[in-house]
């Protein structure tokens, strides 16, 4: 049987061509459109980025309340009670000025200069922008920028200094937005507020009172003019570097204010010829920043927030002020130097706490320290009334008598100046003659604990330890608390609360903070009060008293030297019916003196200190003071003689009624 043959193979597939998706063209015609498709894609997509880099990264309006601070960096004007700046900390940027209060050639001046259709635009000056572009082409560099002063304001207020074509179209996007939400005259006093003026100063005020000595409401037409021309090249045209380049400007700014009808031609003239005053840059005293340095770090603790500008009117007389640096600068280049003394501190207070003035050391360029309100001294025996105040407070009296003998505390033995003992005395001979003996005695039998709740309650705010040593002064204390704590004593027993600034206040005269009328806190008895204070004037006006050389004419004066082992530090606190302050002498770096005591440069030194703040006022009566009639010291004598005789008699009268009491 024959084999079959084999089926045949399947036929092969045919495969059919895909028609391209893309052809290229063949023909010029096809090549141009194909171009002009590309070209337009891309033109698209880079739309979309510039829209998306433009839009989404569009930086935000401030609020209208918030246009004043915005882009502020902190600055501090420091004036006096009558309103004269003492310091600058920061840029300057001067009071605000509305529009209104100022001549009508104010702000024309800026308008010629700077924006010439300002009344006319939206907040971009398309034309303007049409022939900025057109100069440019022509000069193929940017010769003009065309920014209206809408976009000028909104360059210091929201964007950077980047020359882009997205910031410029972000620039007078928000620029068209601001003039929506303000007027014109609004955009105008902002600008003229906010605008840079070289050498720091930001605002009109601000150059007007820097470069002329006057605010801008007083400005004349050349004045005006001239500060017009700065905003254009502020570091260039400085007025006292450059004031020919300066008064170029000027002519041109007179010019354009005559073309817009502001000013006639002979006007303009006028100005050009008028011999243009600039002042003396003004020059503050360095000495200041001790007083400025506290004063600023109190603003920042009271206000819970801090705008950008800050006026603080600071309490001091700078009259005063300065006349008590001069002496004390005087003094201790001479009579401190000799005596081993390289530092001193001075406080002076009014009788409700405004600080007069203050000197927190002998050069704040060399040292910023300020040992009014920073050095913790030993305050020697000017702690001793606190001790004093304390035992009075238990019922003793100036007269009682103690005995001023050896004395053994826990195996402290503490010493008199000078050595030697004197046997009974009142308590009102001791604190004159400052005898330590006494005062430790006082100290344990009202303990140290009683002791410091007293100088806290008084103002003291520095941590102090209950050791037996604390009776002499031997723990720490800024003068500021010493002084503070010295104001119960001159008050009658009222606790002085101390104060540096008596207003804060914004640029814009918004009152941030105004020291308050209120009654002052009793923290020690009236009639005990009048006691230690005849104590304390017995010290200054007593033949035996240590505090002599403290006495200043025609007032009372109450106080107490101290002096700190060693000769380490030397002070007099004191007071009169009007006044209490302070002087400390000594070294930072502890070193001992030339055997300096309280009652000796230090107390010269206070008394210099408060016939200057003292001067020309009439003389006050201080509360208690006569009740520490000057005796003699035989007559200090008998009475403490016989006063301890009769304590004596007392205590034996007590021992025998106790025995009969007891039961047999």
């Amino acid at each position: 049987m024959a084999k079959s043959a084999p089926p045949p193979p399947p036929p092969r597939a045919i495969k059919v061509p895909r028609e391209p998706i893309f052809r290229w063209p063949r023909t010029v015609r096809g090549w141009l459109i194909l171009i002009v498709l590309v070209a337009m894609l891309l033109a698209g997509g880079f739309a979309l980025y510039k829209w998306r880099s433009l839009y989404f990264g569009m930086p935000q309006l401030p609020e209208t309340s918030e246009l004043w601070e915005t882009h502020r960096e902190q600055a501090f004007e420091f004036i006096d009670r009558d309103g004269n700046t003492l310091d600058v900390r920061g840029p300057r940027y001067g009071r605000a000025a509305d529009i209104s209060t100022l001549p009508a050639f104010v702000p024309q001046a800026f308008i010629a200069a700077e924006d010439k259709r300002f009344y006319e635009h939206d907040g971009a000056d398309d034309a303007a922008i049409a022939r900025a572009a057109l100069s440019n082409l022509r000069a193929g560099e940017t010769v003009s920028g065309a920014s209206t002063i809408t976009q000028q304001l909104i360059k210091n207020l929201v964007l950077d200094n980047r020359q882009t074509l997205s910031r410029k179209a972000q620039e007078m996007k928000l620029a068209r937005e601001l003039e929506t939400r303000i007027s014109k005259d609004e955009v105008l006093s902002l600008y003229l507020n906010r605008v840079y003026f070289g050498a720091g100063l930001y605002g009109i005020d601000a150059a007007a009172r820097y470069y002329f000595g006057k605010p801008p409401q007083e400005l004349a037409l050349p004045e005006a003019a001239l500060l017009a021309a700065l905003p254009k090249a502020p570091s260039k045209l400085n007025l006292r570097d450059n004031l020919e380049g300066a008064l170029a400007r000027q002519s041109y700014v007179l010019t354009e204010m005559t073309d817009l009808g502001f000013i006639t031609k002979e006007q303009a003239a006028a100005a050009r010829e008028t011999r243009i005053n600039i002042i003396e840059a003004p020059v503050y005293d360095a000495q200041l920043g001790y007083v400025l340095d506290t004063a600023g770090e109190r603003a920042k603790a009271m206000l819970p927030r801090l705008p950008g500008d800050l006026v603080v009117t600071v309490s001091i007389d700078p009259k005063v002020q300065e006349k008590v640096e001069a002496m004390l600068t005087e003094r201790m280049t001479k009579d401190g130097k000799a005596q081993g003394a390289s530092q001193v501190g001075a406080l002076v207070m009014a009788k409700d706490g405004r600080v007069v003035a203050m000197v927190g050391g002998m050069d704040y360029a060399a040292s910023e320290y300020n040992r009014v309100t920073q050095a913790k001294r030993q305050p020697g025996s000017s702690f001793k009334p606190f001790v004093y105040a304390a035992a009075l407070e238990d019922g003793y009296s100036p007269y009682d008598v103690m005995i001023d003998e050896p004395v053994t505390i826990d195996k402290w033995q503490p010493t008199n100046y000078g050595g030697g003992f004197l046997g009974p005395m009142t308590l009102s001979e001791a604190l004159t003659r400052s005898t330590n003996t006494v005062a430790a005695q006082l100290g344990q039998a009202a303990s140290e604990e009683r002791i410091i709740a007293l100088a806290k309650r008084f103002g003291m705010t520095t941590p102090m330890q209950p050791f037996p040593s604390l009776a002499l002064g031997s723990q720490e204390v800024t003068m500021w608390e010493l002084v503070r704590a010295y104001g119960a004593f001159q008050s009658g027993g009222l606790r002085l609360d101390p104060y540096l600034i008596d207003k804060i206040e914004d640029s814009r005269g918004n009152v941030l903070y105004q020291r308050p009328e209120y009654d002052r806190e009793r923290v020690y008895p009236f009639e005990l009060a009048e006691d230690m204070n005849a104590m304390l004037a017995r010290v200054v006006n007593a033949p035996i008293g240590t505090g002599g050389r403290a006495k200043i004419s025609k007032w009372t004066v109450a106080g107490k030297t101290g002096t700190s082992q060693d000769w380490r530090d030397a002070w007099f606190v004191g007071f009169t019916a009007a006044y209490v302050g302070a002087v400390w002498v000594g070294n930072d770096d502890d070193s001992a003196m030339k055997r300096v005591t309280g009652g000796g440069l230090p107390a010269d030194l206070w008394s210099d200190m408060m016939e200057i703040v003292h001067a020309g006022k009439p003389p006050e009566s201080l509360i208690g003071a006569e009740g520490g009639m000057v005796v003699s010291e035989a007559a200090e004598k008998r009475i403490s003689f016989y006063r301890g005789l009769s304590q004596a008699f007392s205590v034996a009268a007590s021992n025998r009624a106790a025995g009969n009491s007891s039961p047999q």
